[in-house]
């Protein structure tokens, strides 16, 4: 689980966990339109880097899209740099996203709404080591203090 993944990210760039080897990489699933799990999670991991005081350095957070379609890579850098300048986005094809999601054991799904629709998806945060380990879950419900600590076990590992 959370062996790999290639994917885009807004400036056109292609990645994959590879990329993110030296860092402690943060990789959570949502979408730019969502109205409360995605915020909340950037909210939450923008205020987990100023907890983590000089330790934020080493670790990278990554929001990969679930909706492509709408996600642009403007609006996805654009909604990613409102939480942290830091925070990458990464997007992909609709195979792409649907490989990465899999690879992650992360569901999502359409639903309708009116003329338009949202998307229903896991509410987990992903953890990889600084080798690019999938090392842990992060529960929506964690304080950022709880997360804080956790990351800094993870930075500790090697």
């Amino acid at each position: 689980m959370g062996r790999e993944f290639t994917l885009t990210d807004a400036e056109g760039k292609t990645r994959s966990l590879e990329d993110f080897k030296g860092k402690a990489l943060v990789v959570f699933f949502g979408f730019v339109q969502c109205p409360d799990v995605c915020p909340t999670s950037l909210l939450r991991a923008s205020k987990v880097q100023e907890l983590l005081g000089d330790d934020a350095e080493r670790v990278q957070v990554a929001f990969i899209t679930v909706d492509p379609e709408r996600d642009t890579p403007e609006i996805l850098k654009a909604y990613t740099s409102a939480f942290d300048p830091g925070f990458i986005a990464l997007t992909g094809t609709p195979e792409q996203i649907a490989r990465t999601a899999k690879e992650y054991k992360v569901f999502y799904q359409k639903v309708p709404t009116g003329s338009s629709y949202t998307i229903d998806h896991t509410a987990l945060s992903y953890v990889h080591d600084t080798e690019g380990k999938l090392q842990l879950a992060l529960r929506h419900e964690q304080t950022p203090q709880e997360v804080a600590a956790d990351l800094r076990k993870v930075l500790s590992l090697h």
